[in-house]
């Protein structure tokens, strides 16, 4: 984080804009929507700052050029000019004097930047680029502009209304929490969207007077968290992930998905590798049922989908047993996610007509496949976690009819920037892999459609991110 994000209460404050042209139209216009007390300082003013001054009592116009005089206990100053001798000098008084300063388009002249702005006031969102591309601060803003209805703000008001009477009805906090969260989503919400604000009050009031203190049980949601790429995320993850107090993540969950998780959220990392597990199974059951009973908010978030290889069912059915409430959102599983980021279509006219799932090694850390049918002609192959056991998977196929030219890839961490994808035959497979240095998580494909990567692969990993 180059820049740290930061809301400051400019209401009476004195602030300082150094000239006068439509650059310093536009940011004296954010800062009088702020209620700052405003001097401008220039040789001449444009007719727009001219008008500004006419109707606001708050803006001071001085027309004079800048000196470091005019710096004196500001809360904060914007240089607005053309001239960069002007802009270098202002920015030397500021910092010598600890007030935060702006120069328009010169960040590294800057202790802040103004980011672009999405007003719903009393509900702000900001967006910057730390001043590397402002124009592509602003096409995300207006995104979001797209996104935040104008009612928002009016719901704000009227959730600070009626805040003390549901701190005085409801406890816990975590249960308010749960409380807003269902009103501001509903038909609360959709009776402001729609203009009807007195409805809405009523409809919350209601909501309020109805309300018994909880139960003190939480909810588990067991979260497929995709296969690397956070834009894979379905939007009910999202949601939850952003609602959930507790977040209990295993290894194959990036680090850029983690970003998306409600900040103050606790983190439970319970990963497992070959032989290492940081927690055994039957605690992870144990742990989530733990913190729903706690009448926490509970994200089992795992890679790929919980019910491909994911021991999702196991997790939750000690959950189902003690009655605890949980719900399952599937994700995008690794085998197609990795699958079509490489270039490789799981099922094929001409190649595939059924795709198999199979893990490489079993509970007992076997490799004990049904390998005729694996073996067979027209299909595609997908192996999870085979590395391991990925010389006696390949001389098994081949002892059991499949071509030793069959070709087969190895995808390594797929979908994210660090993908690489190596394609061989079963086998010379094992031989070209033996100095690759190869990360997990891996995935295995096997079948013909294997030979349509070269021609189908669109993604571009950036291995130096």
């Amino acid at each position: 984080m180059d820049y740290f994000p930061l809301f400051i209460d400019l209401k009476n404050k004195n602030c300082l804009v150094i000239g006068a042209g439509e650059v310093a139209t536009r940011k004296v216009e954010l800062l009088a929507k702020a209620k700052a007390s405003i001097t401008i300082v220039a040789p001449e003013f444009c007719a727009n700052i001219q008008t500004l001054a006419h109707n606001n009592k708050d803006i001071t116009l001085l027309q004079k050029e800048f000196s470091s005089d005019d710096i004196n206990q500001q809360r904060l100053i914007i240089s607005a000019t053309n001239i960069l001798a002007v802009n270098q000098h202002a920015a030397e008084v500021a910092n010598a004097h600890n007030i935060p300063i702006n120069v328009v388009d010169s960040p590294e002249l800057c202790s802040f930047i103004v980011p672009a702005i999405i007003d719903r006031s009393p509900i702000v969102a900001a967006v910057s680029s730390g001043g590397a591309s402002p124009v592509l601060a602003r096409l995300l803003r207006s995104r979001l502009e797209s996104l935040i209805p104008p009612a928002f703000g009016k719901m704000a008001e009227l959730a600070n209304k009626y805040r003390s009477l549901v701190k005085e009805k409801i406890n816990p906090p975590a249960q308010r929490r749960i409380f807003w969260e269902n009103a501001l989503q509903g038909s609360i919400a959709e009776l402001f969207y729609s203009g009807k604000e007195k409805e809405a009050e009523i409809e919350l009031q209601k909501a309020i007077n109805s309300t018994k203190n909880p139960s003190n049980t939480g909810e588990v949601y067991l979260v497929g968290a995709g296969p690397g790429d956070p834009d894979l995320l379905t939007f009910r993850a999202l949601r939850l992930m952003q609602q959930a107090d507790v977040v209990v993540y295993d290894r194959l969950v990036s680090k850029e998905i983690l970003e998306l998780v409600r900040r103050d959220a606790e983190l439970v990392y319970v990963g497992k590798q070959r032989d290492n597990h940081s927690l055994p199974q039957e605690s992870i059951n144990a742990l989530l049922a733990r913190l729903a009973k706690e009448g926490k908010r509970v994200v089992r978030l795992k890679g790929g989908d919980p019910f491909i290889f994911g021991r999702g069912a196991e997790e939750i059915e000690l959950l189902a047993q003690e009655n605890i409430n949980f719900q399952v959102v599937p994700g995008i599983t690794a085998a197609s996610g990795c699958a079509t980021y490489a270039g490789i279509p799981l099922t094929h006219r001409d190649h595939a007509q059924s795709c198999t799932f199979v893990t490489g090694h079993l509970k007992d850390n076997t490799v004990n496949l049904n390998w005729k049918q694996l073996a067979a002609p027209n299909q595609t192959i997908v192996i999870y976690m085979g590395l391991v056991g990925l010389n006696t998977i390949c001389q098994s196929l081949i002892q059991h009819g499949a071509s030793a030219d069959l070709p087969i890839a190895l995808i390594q961490q797929g979908t994210t920037h660090t993908q690489r994808v190596i394609t061989a035959t079963l086998s010379t497979i094992s031989k070209k892999i033996e100095h690759e240095n190869i990360q997990p998580p891996t995935l295995f494909i096997i079948g013909t459609v294997v030979s349509l990567h070269n021609d189908l692969k669109w993604f571009t990993p950036n291995n130096n991110l």
